[in-house]
């Protein structure tokens, strides 16, 4: 399973590369709010960032830039996602799932535009994304949690749906809070998680490893006194 991660911050991004061995980027325009950034600045630092390693192409490492969300016809949302596939050879264009976003993906992906379909909530919803060959699916997690839903019966029934029909569209479990979802996406054989950069760290905290580190050098520091 890949780990993606979510984030507008090549401060960040850096990071995770080079301690996590992250495989590609996610982003949104709440990340764009948070840094204080305008996504025309992200998108140079990021498409620089990719360039600057080496990558020349979104199969080495994908990069999702969303589309500007106040777009709703397809046309609009077309147009606007063949600009932001133009800046970098890097990167996906992030587009919402609704009937003129499908559209728009529809079209861009037979123009050799892959496309990340986002703010997926229902199995439906991820099956219509996979009929149109979407390069990725994001089905989000963490909001439905939010509202009391279990969501590991959601997210096994997609990846089962796309084992059925031996869709190549790729699953990134978005949204992600824990790492007790990352453990089930892996369980459940998802393609891919996205998640903060504190996500990712904590998930490879615990507490027992702590205290197992401090009852060991307790030990090994008695010996050294023999």
């Amino acid at each position: 399973m890949k780990y993606f991660l979510d984030s507008s911050d090549v401060n960040e991004v850096e990071y995770a590369f080079q301690n996590f061995g992250i495989d590609g980027v996610t982003t949104n325009p709440r990340q764009l709010k948070v840094i204080g950034k305008k996504e025309s600045e992200v998108m140079k630092e990021l498409a620089d960032w990719t360039s600057g390693h080496g990558f020349t192409d979104s199969g080495q490492f994908p990069v999702s830039i969303e589309v500007d969300p106040n777009l709703n016809q397809w046309e609009a949302i077309y147009q606007e996602a063949k600009r932001i596939a133009g800046q970098s050879p890097c990167f996906i264009v992030k587009i919402p799932c609704t009937e003129q976003g499908l559209i728009a993906a529809r079209k861009l992906e037979k123009e050799g535009i892959r496309t990340n379909v986002t703010l997926v909530f229902s199995r439906s919803q991820a099956i219509a994304v996979a009929r149109l060959g979407a390069k990725f699916v994001s089905p989000f997690v963490g909001w439905k949690e939010n509202y009391g839903e279990d969501t590991f019966d959601y997210l096994n029934d997609i990846v089962q749906i796309y084992k059925n029909y031996d869709y190549k569209t790729e699953i990134i479990v978005a949204a992600v809070r824990s790492g007790k979802v990352i453990a089930d996406a892996a369980k459940m054989g998802a393609d891919i998680v996205t998640c903060s950069l504190d996500i990712m760290k904590n998930s490879v905290y615990h507490p027992f490893t702590d205290y197992g580190i401090r009852f060991f050098t307790d030990s090994w520091n008695e010996v050294k006194q023999l």
